[in-house]
Order: C-alpha cells, then structure tokens, then sequence
C-alpha cells in the first residue's frame, strides 16, 4: 500500500471540472457546485475520488455540508490533519494573480 498523496487546492478544482465537463479555469470556487449542475452521482464520486487518493473517510453529505470549491478547501485540511494525510500546508489558500487556486 502506498502512503495517501498530499492534498492540493489545483487537484480538486481538476476533479470539479472533470465531473462537470469543463475547464477548471470557469469555476468560480465562491459559487454553489448544484449551481453548475454538480448532482448527487457526481457528490459521491468526488468524495469516493477524495478517499481513494487520500487514505480518508468521508461523510457522503460532504458536498452538501460545503458546496463550493471554497468551502471545501477551509474543511478539508481539518479532515487530512485528523487521518494523518498529507497536506500541502499553506498552499490550501494559494490563489494565482487572476485569485484561481493552483
């Protein structure tokens, strides 16, 4: 078994925008996933993705506890820091110029 891969703000919005079909670069991560047509069948493969690549458990309301790309990535780190994963620390916040998040 390999150790869980450290966590990145880049890597999520990647996920969002594969289960929505389209370019990262178009998610506001301030606006409601449901808003951008994120439904249930794709909430719970996000967080089976987030378990398998992470070494984590969780809850299948997350998406709905934390509904933006914003909200997920304040919890997040609380979740990874319980289980012991690793974090990429400071980079959770890390935005480009344009305020995306890498």
């Amino acid at each position: 078994m390999t150790a869980p891969t450290p966590f990145s703000p880049a890597w999520l919005l990647d996920r969002v925008a594969l289960y929505l079909r389209r370019p990262a670069s178009t998610i506001d991560p301030a606006v409601s996933l449901a808003e951008y047509g994120m439904d249930s069948v794709m909430a719970l493969s996000l967080c089976g993705d987030l378990e398998e690549e992470f070494g984590l458990e969780v809850e299948p309301t997350l998406l709905w506890d934390h509904p933006t790309v914003e909200s997920l990535l304040a919890h997040l780190p609380t979740v990874l820091a319980g289980r012991g994963a690793p974090t990429a620390g400071t980079a959770m916040t890390a935005t480009t110029a344009d305020g995306r998040y890498r």
